[in-house]
């Protein structure tokens, strides 16, 4: 849903960027006319935003960039403040309570891909004039609770109604978190020969939001069995206890290099960004990549791609070979799926994907299709 952090753009380089040159980002798009819902299109970002980014400063180490979760910000010489944003939901049909709870998941997996535990957060509240306090205070407090079950702090903000404001974003957030220096991860720490690993699957938050969105019309479709396997995927999507249970394995030559958390364009988009962050090439198995039959059922009903498709809860992390049984291992211990889905390679060899034998280029997603499948399933009048 966003665009964050390129390692070194303005400052000194963390411990893992230490020698490394050079970039290979994800290639410009022509097809700024086409784009609709979602993340703007790559080009944009490139020719526009990352042209323009305010004033150099040193102790930016991270700063924007595709595929970055987070920007690192140096502190004292032994320290680093790792901050993200995200917009803030109220989306009417899941209600406030479920709302508040994916806002600060969204933002809280962002933080987590660091390996640092979420700790502060500042919100940002632009309120449709229409809503009810009453219902804004269900948000809140759902909203405080959660932050309060994750160990974050809410420490400032700004609340108000402006004409012009709608739902089903009602603002923005910013978490942050301060450690060590030694202890931070970004995307860009991954080698050659590092396994990659996404837990849970494909599609996660399309299947869990989509199902909760239309109830009526996905469980008519697919039987109430299914249907509630799907709704069940709304609480996967977040993957703070993925990337923090990683971590605690080991990080770098110890564990894991890097970790990146799959939104918009699905998990093919993240494990494309994975290998573009550390400048490498990547060779995934499609037949280890986890597409359940509640999440294929839900993408053919809406006629989207689950590869392609929004999949906040997936979690895509490269690690030092010998510790990657460990690390499945130790999140099968949390009850959270995960597989070795591919391995980093030179950057040569290209961003490939093989598929019963035969290796395609991975094309990276113009755009994510579950924007115009939910708006679509509005128009027509779906519940």
């Amino acid at each position: 849903m966003k665009e964050k952090a390129k390692r070194g753009v303005q400052g000194e380089k963390l411990p893992q960027d230490q020698g490394r040159e050079g970039k290979n980002q994800p290639q410009k798009d022509s097809s700024s006319s086409t784009f609709a819902y979602g993340k703007l299109p790559k080009d944009f970002f490139d020719n526009v935003i990352f042209t323009n980014l305010g004033k150099k400063r040193g102790e930016v180490l991270v700063g924007p960039s595709h595929g970055f979760d987070n920007c690192v910000i140096k502190i004292g010489s032994d320290y680093v403040m790792v901050c993200t944003c995200d917009p803030l939901s109220f989306i009417p049909k899941l209600g406030p309570e479920d709302s508040a709870w994916l806002s600060v998941n969204l933002l809280a997996s962002d933080l987590s891909t660091s390996g640092f535990r979420p700790q502060y957060v500042m919100l940002e509240f632009n309120l449709p004039p229409r809503m009810p306090l009453d219902e804004f205070e269900k948000y809140w407090k759902a909203l405080s609770s959660e932050c309060a079950r994750l160990g974050i702090s809410i420490v400032g903000g700004h609340t108000g109604k402006f004409e012009g404001c709608d739902y089903t974003i009602i603002g923005g957030g910013t978490m942050f978190s301060v450690g060590s220096i030694k202890a931070c991860l970004t995307p860009s720490g991954a080698s050659v020969g590092d396994k990659v690993i996404l837990t849970k699957g494909a599609a996660i938050a399309a299947t869990g939001i989509l199902s909760r969105s239309f109830p009526n019309k996905v469980r008519d479709s697919l039987g109430n069995a299914l249907y509630d396997k799907a709704c069940a995927y709304f609480r996967k999507i977040s993957v703070v206890d993925d990337a923090l249970t990683a971590a605690e394995v080991g990080i770098r030559s110890q564990g894991v290099t890097a970790m990146h958390d799959s939104t918009e364009g699905g998990v093919l988009s993240s494990l494309y960004e994975l290998a573009a962050a550390s400048s490498l090439g990547i060779r995934v198995e499609k037949s280890s990549i986890q597409i359940s039959e509640e999440t294929s059922a839900v993408c053919n009903l809406f006629g989207i791609d689950a590869l392609t498709s929004l999949s906040e809860g997936s979690l895509v992390l490269a690690c030092a070979p010998p510790k990657a049984n460990e690390i499945v291992e130790s999140l099968a211990k949390k009850d959270i799926p995960a597989s070795i889905v591919g391995e980093l390679t030179k950057a040569e060899y290209g961003r490939r994907i093989v598929d019963q034998g035969v290796e395609s280029t991975i094309n990276y997603p113009i755009t994510d299709p579950y924007w115009n499948a939910y708006y679509n399933a509005i128009r027509k009048g779906w519940n």
